[in-house]
Protein backbone atom coordinates (compact mmCIF):
# COMPACT_ATOMS: atom_id res chain seq x y z
CA UNK A 1 0.00 0.00 0.00
CA UNK A 2 1.37 3.39 -1.01
CA UNK A 3 0.81 6.75 0.63
CA UNK A 4 0.12 9.74 -1.63
CA UNK A 5 -1.25 13.26 -1.30
CA UNK A 6 -4.92 13.74 -2.10
CA UNK A 7 -3.80 16.38 -4.60
CA UNK A 8 -2.24 13.60 -6.71
CA UNK A 9 -5.69 12.25 -7.61
CA UNK A 10 -8.07 15.12 -6.85
CA UNK A 11 -8.66 18.82 -7.15
CA UNK A 12 -11.05 20.97 -5.24
CA UNK A 13 -13.03 24.13 -4.65
CA UNK A 14 -13.81 25.64 -1.31
CA UNK A 15 -15.41 28.55 0.43
CA UNK A 16 -17.09 29.65 3.60
CA UNK A 17 -20.20 31.21 5.03
CA UNK A 18 -19.93 32.49 8.57
CA UNK A 19 -18.38 29.78 10.73
CA UNK A 20 -18.98 26.99 8.19
CA UNK A 21 -16.35 25.82 5.72
CA UNK A 22 -17.34 24.06 2.52
CA UNK A 23 -14.85 21.90 0.59
CA UNK A 24 -15.59 20.07 -2.67
CA UNK A 25 -13.17 17.32 -3.71
CA UNK A 26 -13.31 16.09 -7.31
CA UNK A 27 -11.55 13.04 -8.75
CA UNK A 28 -9.05 13.90 -11.50
CA UNK A 29 -10.09 10.69 -13.29
CA UNK A 30 -13.31 8.66 -12.89
CA UNK A 31 -11.35 5.66 -11.60
CA UNK A 32 -10.12 7.72 -8.63
CA UNK A 33 -13.63 8.34 -7.30
CA UNK A 34 -13.75 5.10 -5.29
CA UNK A 35 -10.37 5.80 -3.71
CA UNK A 36 -11.56 9.21 -2.54
CA UNK A 37 -14.84 7.73 -1.32
CA UNK A 38 -12.92 5.22 0.81
CA UNK A 39 -10.09 7.48 2.00
CA UNK A 40 -11.69 10.89 2.54
CA UNK A 41 -14.38 10.41 5.15
CA UNK A 42 -15.80 12.87 7.67
CA UNK A 43 -13.94 10.98 10.40
CA UNK A 44 -10.60 11.22 8.59
CA UNK A 45 -11.14 14.91 7.87
CA UNK A 46 -11.96 15.50 11.54
CA UNK A 47 -8.68 13.80 12.46
CA UNK A 48 -6.78 15.74 9.77
CA UNK A 49 -8.04 19.16 10.90
CA UNK A 50 -7.98 18.30 14.63
CA UNK A 51 -9.23 21.00 16.99
CA UNK A 52 -9.62 23.45 14.13
CA UNK A 53 -13.04 21.97 13.27
CA UNK A 54 -15.17 22.02 16.39
CA UNK A 55 -18.47 20.92 14.86
CA UNK A 56 -19.68 18.06 12.73
CA UNK A 57 -18.47 17.29 9.22
CA UNK A 58 -21.09 16.14 6.73
CA UNK A 59 -20.15 14.53 3.41
CA UNK A 60 -22.47 14.74 0.42
CA UNK A 61 -21.60 12.32 -2.37
CA UNK A 62 -22.00 13.74 -5.88
CA UNK A 63 -21.13 10.81 -8.18
CA UNK A 64 -22.53 12.55 -11.26
CA UNK A 65 -19.71 15.11 -10.88
CA UNK A 66 -17.12 12.63 -9.64
CA UNK A 67 -16.81 14.32 -6.30
CA UNK A 68 -17.80 14.98 -2.72
CA UNK A 69 -18.96 18.07 -0.87
CA UNK A 70 -17.86 18.40 2.76
CA UNK A 71 -19.62 20.85 5.04
CA UNK A 72 -17.63 21.54 8.21
CA UNK A 73 -19.47 23.37 10.97
CA UNK A 74 -17.80 25.58 13.57
CA UNK A 75 -14.60 25.41 11.54
CA UNK A 76 -13.53 29.03 11.18
CA UNK A 77 -13.13 30.34 14.71
CA UNK A 78 -16.45 32.17 14.55
CA UNK A 79 -16.10 33.33 10.95
CA UNK A 80 -13.93 35.81 9.09
CA UNK A 81 -14.92 38.85 11.12
CA UNK A 82 -14.63 37.14 14.52
CA UNK A 83 -11.66 34.80 14.22
CA UNK A 84 -8.18 35.59 15.49
CA UNK A 85 -6.71 32.97 13.15
CA UNK A 86 -4.66 34.21 10.23
CA UNK A 87 -5.98 33.11 6.84
CA UNK A 88 -8.77 31.07 8.41
CA UNK A 89 -11.26 31.28 5.58
CA UNK A 90 -12.57 28.25 3.74
CA UNK A 91 -10.26 28.81 0.75
CA UNK A 92 -7.21 28.00 2.83
CA UNK A 93 -8.88 24.90 4.28
CA UNK A 94 -9.52 23.64 0.75
CA UNK A 95 -5.84 24.00 -0.06
CA UNK A 96 -4.89 22.28 3.19
CA UNK A 97 -7.05 19.21 2.53
CA UNK A 98 -5.22 18.63 -0.74
CA UNK A 99 -2.11 17.96 1.38
CA UNK A 100 -3.91 15.19 3.26
CA UNK A 101 -2.13 11.85 2.89
CA UNK A 102 -4.21 8.93 1.69
CA UNK A 103 -3.51 5.27 0.99
CA UNK A 104 -3.83 3.51 -2.34
CA UNK A 105 -3.54 -0.15 -3.17
CA UNK A 106 -1.09 -1.39 -5.76
CA UNK A 107 -2.69 -1.10 -9.21
CA UNK A 108 -5.30 1.52 -8.22
CA UNK A 109 -3.45 4.34 -9.96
Amino acid sequence: MAEIYLNDIAHGRSGDKGDTSNICVYARKPEYYNIIEREVTPEKLKEFFGDMVKGEIIRYDVPSLGGFNFVMKHALGGGATMSLRLDSLGKSMGSAVMRMKIHVEEGEL
